[in-house]
């Protein structure tokens, strides 16, 4: 690829990032868009900022960057907890080391590979990308030691990251166990395929075997009932919720000849009057008759509560009996982690469904190889002209050409890779995970070897088929044949940064979807109302974007340097642009307790690797017989490294250890809490989720940024606002002493005082 075709593909996506995060800036502020780009903060009841013009909402401004800056990592794990902390400390170590690998490699190894033969050069926009590759050096070179010091340098540093950061988030997750002492799932066992006998239930069968055998720690039991009657309960009384949401009227507080119900003041004649809270009723009924459930809709799955967390770590790490496949059981995820629909499937089946969606997943990997080779084909035209004499009339065409061979091809694969993750979030499904989190991690896992099986490998295997290269032909071939190809499709990887990089991340913070689908409910169906359903962080997606860029910086950092500034530039954009998104966009409601950073850490063992056994390829074909032996004691260390960290580090983010549990039992002991937390755990594993559960559960919010609030309301003209905006202004009125008639309606402070939208904000709040 030419260096003329690289440029365009930067401008193109440079371009659009400017256009995209200066729309961003300008949206931000406008009333209508809060649901979508303050969502967050909206549900956990963020403040408002003052803004002293009225012009600003109009002009693009860099405020949220240095917000997102200044949020230390303290606050951002109260706010969005561990998983949001580890996935940014895995966005730092890679602006760490690929700044050392920057630095060392443009300053040392580029030149190196420039003027590798002596040659005379064309302007730079007119060289090939391969000039600046280490194809560039002649056979026998004595300036290869240069890349094998860089080689040692880099794996030096990255290691020596690796382990601060898989110590320092090591410690985090024992703090993160230890500082959930209230959490009900430390006591609580998940047991799946409990034995049938037609003369007693599920829950009898049980009862009697832990009453049996752990008579001194068993207290009680919670089965899984046949969800089908529940859900639909629950479905049709959401729809019957949502529809009274579409026709609810515009509300106000503007004085009318109707009296207010809650105040006697005067309100506007359209408003809901709301009737009595039914939340006390619903406390006070026993879980029989909320769930409607008889013996015959027992599930073989039932959570089973113990008096003390230590008996539950025992219980869930044995074997129950001689059967492995009988008594199955796992401590149980978080009440709103628990995936319900995934325990109503029979144990038995499981490795049948982990079978099917290993096939499944393979088998959509080769049906992937059809776009990918003929994006391939679209980065070698070239070379395709030659076969295909009608693709000459269109490479005489310059910018046509740059964008076919530098842009398209990088485009047409991201919206091909749109329809991965849905994919392998369903494969996750159907394999019966019994937590969120498990099935998000396990898709995460899925679609991180399913990218770098095909943007890298598949690409390189397809271009060296193009390019009429030998594809690997035995074992001992496939340093070399990969050291031939990767400076090959340098240019393209490049490019993929641009694409899949930077203007991925510019879509990332616009959220398109979400603004078009806010753009519909208020122009078409005409809702006025707030719904504020937020996301969860997609890190399914986005920790494999960021292990696919880090094995492209790896693997090209000897070899082919030019994309290393670019990638940098990658890395502190998404550090400031996801910060941003956790602090505003995306809630928490369950997390995996910083369990994506061994995901992470061997993912970046595995790219130092295959660095290391390119590049020993790399001096094998240069006839540098020096640099080949100093590169096989470096995998050797690489290797025992990694073994290291799996011993030292990994057993911590797989299993609980039995003296944190026991200090915590002891200390809950001394302090009388023991009795609170057991009464607490019958409820809150029940299918049919209360009232309370929900305010609870949105009351896991925190809200330590009160100072960065939202655009004053009372200059964005309530008038021309949506609801929400409207009922701040009044709230605002009301506080800087512009109180309304006295027969108005009160202010947000009073909770029993509340119009229907801000009720609705409160029960999400």
């Amino acid at each position: 690829m030419e260096i003329s075709a690289l440029l365009t593909s930067a401008g193109i996506n440079i371009s659009i990032c400017i256009v995209l995060l200066s729309l961003y800036s300008i949206l931000r502020k406008q009333p209508a868009n809060y649901c979508v780009y303050f969502g967050r903060r909206l549900v956990c009841g963020g403040a408002r900022r003052y803004d002293p013009f009225w012009y600003e909402r109009f002009v693009p401004s860099p405020s949220w960057l240095v917000k997102a800056w200044e949020t230390s990592e303290d606050e951002l794990l109260a706010a969005a907890g561990l998983d949001a902390v580890v996935f940014l400390r895995m966005v730092i170590f890679s602006i760490r080391i690929f700044f050392i690998t920057a630095v060392v490699c443009i300053a040392f190894v580029l030149p190196v590979n420039y003027y590798g033969q002596p040659k005379v050069h064309k302007e730079i926009h007119l060289e090939s990308s391969e000039v600046f590759t280490i194809e560039n050096l002649k056979e026998g070179s004595k300036w290869l030691w240069v890349h094998c010091l860089a080689l040692y340098i880099i794996t030096s540093a990255a290691c020596l990251l690796l382990y601060f950061e898989y110590r320092t988030i090591a410690k985090m997750r024992l703090g993160h166990i230890t500082g959930s002492a209230s959490k009900p799932s430390q006591f609580t066992v998940l047991i799946r395929a409990i034995p049938w006998s037609p003369d007693q239930s599920y829950s009898d069968t049980l009862s009697k075997y832990f009453t049996n055998y752990y008579s001194s720690s068993y207290m009680s039991h919670q089965m899984v009932y046949h969800n089908g009657i529940i859900q639909r309960l629950l479905l049709d009384a959401e729809r019957m919720c949502q529809s009274l949401k579409h026709v609810a009227p515009e509300i106000n507080c503007k004085p009318s000849l109707t009296p207010c119900t809650f105040c006697g003041g005067l309100t506007a004649t359209n408003s809901f009057h709301i009737l009595s809270n039914e939340g006390d009723s619903v406390k006070g009924m026993e879980l029989g008759e909320l769930t409607m459930t008889t013996p015959e809709q027992e599930r073989p799955a039932a959570f089973v509560f113990f008096k003390t967390r230590y008996d539950a770590l025992v219980v869930s790490e044995v074997l129950q009996t001689s059967n492995p496949m009988l008594w199955v059981t796992d401590l149980a995820p978080e009440p709103h982690d628990v995936y319900w629909r995934n325990l109503n499937i029979p144990y038995r089946q499981l490795w049948i469904r982990r079978i099917a969606t290993l096939v499944g997943a393979v088998a959509f990997m080769f049906v992937f190889l059809i776009p990918v080779t003929f994006i391939q084909g679209l980065t070698q035209l070239q070379q395709l002209s030659h076969a295909f004499p009608f693709l000459r009339g269109i490479l005489k065409e310059k910018f046509i050409n740059q964008v076919i061979t530098g842009y398209l091809p990088s485009v047409i694969l991201i919206l091909f890779f749109y329809a991965v993750p849905p994919l392998m979030m369903y494969f996750s499904t159907l394999e019966g995970s019994i937590a969120r989190s498990i099935r998000k991690k396990s898709a995460c896992i899925k679609i991180l070897y399913f990218t770098i099986w095909n943007v890298f490998f598949v690409n390189i295997l397809s271009g060296s088929v193009i390019r009429q290269l030998n594809v690997f032909s035995s074992v001992r071939d496939i340093p070399a044949q990969l050291a031939r190809a990767v400076p090959t499709q340098a240019g393209f990887f490049t490019t993929y940064c641009f694409t899949s990089g930077w203007a991925s991340l510019a879509c990332e913070i616009m959220q398109p979807m979400a603004l078009i689908w806010n753009l519909v409910a208020k122009a078409v169906s005409k809702n006025k109302d707030e719904s504020y359903e937020t996301l969860r962080f997609p890190y399914h997606t986005e920790i494999p974007r960021l292990l696919l860029f880090g094995l492209l910086g790896f693997t090209n950092s000897v070899i082919a340097p030019l994309i290393l500034p670019f990638l940098l530039i990658y890395f502190f954009l998404a550090y400031l642009i996801y910060k941003n998104q956790i602090l505003n966009v995306y809630i928490t409601k369950y997390e995996s307790g910083g369990q994506y950073w061994p995901i992470f850490h061997n993912t970046t063992i595995f790219s130092l690797l295959l660095t290391q056994i390119i590049a020993l390829g790399f001096f094998g074909l240069k006839l540098s017989t020096v640099a080949s032996g100093f590169t096989i004691p470096l995998i050797l260390l690489t290797l025992l490294f990694s073994e290291y960290c799996r011993h030292r580090f990994a057993p911590i983010f797989h299993k609980h250890p039995a003296q944190v549990l026991i200090d915590m039992d002891r200390a809950d002991k001394m302090a009388g809490k023991m009795e609170e937390l057991h009464k607490k755990l019958h409820s809150v594993y029940s299918q049919i989720p209360l009232h309370s559960q929900k305010s609870s559960s949105k009351g896991e919010c925190s809200t330590p940024f009160a100072n960065q609030e939202l655009p004053d309301p009372e200059k964005l003209k309530p008038e021309e606002g949506d609801a929400i905006a409207k009922e701040l202004w009044g709230y605002q009125g009301n506080e800087s002493g512009q109180e309304h008639e006295d027969k108005s309606c009160p202010s947000a402070s009073s909770p029993e005082h509340r119009t229907p939208t801000m009720i609705e904000l409160h029960k999400r709040s």
